[in-house]
């Protein structure tokens, strides 16, 4: 059935194609403008729509980086706001977007913006954030009105970029070819066993569409014990998995590999904006003798908007509990570690000139 609607399809995949390709022949001969600034912006981004564990990586950047005066930029993803926004502290998801919002709350020390535009958002960050020394673009592959100092594309280990088809008989947003414009490939969301022959085949399929030279890493998801954000309840192994991400399998693994009863998951969209009656409905459903004594599990992400000002009463009411993330290298952090500071020096031969 996939298949016979791959092909059905493919016409209008074709078509897409072609005109992603069109414009990123623009770009690469210069007919379109892309604008370069004299600070280090590295993006982070993918080929395919959503779920490649963007947020994660960036988080990773950012802890890296922290002996200098950082800077986060995204579009703000389904937000309820236009224009740049600079995070302060009356700042919610709905204004900034839920990863936005999610780097505001963890990284204090980072100046977190969104816009619509990358080029003025970076222009407004250099006027309004003071000493700022280093950009992150969160999901900024396709914006190609900026050029990016360093590229890291990301590319799902459960499906590579190479093995997928262009919108909509696939979930490319453009070619595969779009990987030669990556200074850095990163294959996410690996089994922590994964194999030096394995990473070894997958490097080389990746390279066929890569640019010469391009390094090759791979991650996998690190995750932590679950962190209680509601009532005072004692954390049970029989569960109700609340999401609202783009792809909840990784988790949803994790958590039965650690031995939880997964009694149901409600499998939000991503971006979920979570009401009240939202959390009504999960009190009702907790009432339930099936559900007695059960937790709720959630993410990070979905936490930072279920604690927030407009729902904390009712959170405050249920016992929710959310898990950490991480991202861990496979095997070369050291190398990747020093691909990224190396990068960054460069700009600044005397190091940063403040410590975040």
């Amino acid at each position: 059935m996939v298949k016979y609607l791959q092909k059905l399809l493919w016409p209008f995949s074709l078509l897409y194609g072609g005109v992603t390709t069109a414009r990123n022949f623009l770009y690469d001969k210069g007919i379109a403008s892309s604008q370069q600034f004299e600070l280090p912006v590295l993006a982070v981004g993918n080929l395919t729509v959503g779920g490649t564990g963007k947020t994660p990586h960036v988080e990773y950047l950012l802890r890296l980086l922290r002996s200098y005066r950082l800077a986060t930029l995204s579009r703000g993803y389904k937000r309820k706001s236009k224009g740049f926004i600079l995070a302060d502290e009356r700042s919610t998801a709905s204004l900034l977007g839920d990863e936005p919002f999610q780097y505001h709350r963890d990284f204090p020390g980072v100046a977190v913006a969104v816009a619509e535009s990358r080029v003025e958002g970076i222009q407004q960050i250099r006027q309004r954030v003071p000493g700022v020394e280093v950009v992150v673009l969160d999901d900024a592959m396709q914006h190609r009105p900026v050029k990016p100092s360093l590229l890291l594309m990301l590319t799902d280990f459960n499906r590579p970029f190479y093995e997928d088809l262009v919108l909509p008989a696939g979930l490319l947003r453009e070619t595969r070819q779009g990987a030669s414009r990556a200074d850095l490939v990163i294959v996410t969301k690996c089994p922590p066993a994964l194999g030096q022959d394995q990473q070894e085949k997958i490097s080389k399929r990746v390279k066929t569409y890569s640019k010469p030279g391009t390094p090759v890493f791979f991650s996998a998801f690190a995750y932590g014990a679950p962190v209680s954000f509601g009532a005072e309840a004692q954390l049970s192994k029989r569960i109700v998995l609340v999401t609202g991400i783009a792809n909840a399998s990784s988790l949803f693994q994790y958590l039965h590999s650690q031995g939880y009863d997964i009694l149901q998951h409600l499998a939000f969209p991503d971006h979920h904006d979570y009401s009240q009656e939202d959390l009504l409905q999960l009190m009702q459903l907790l009432t339930t003798s099936r559900f007695s004594g059960a937790a709720l599990m959630t993410t990070r992400k979905d936490a930072v908007k279920l604690a927030g000002e407009a729902l904390k009463d009712l959170t405050q009411e249920l016992p929710f509990f959310y898990v950490p993330i991480e991202v861990q290298l496979l095997s070369g952090q050291h190398a990747f570690d020093e691909l990224i500071l190396q990068h960054v020096r460069s700009f600044y031969k005397k190091g940063p000139s403040a410590t975040v």
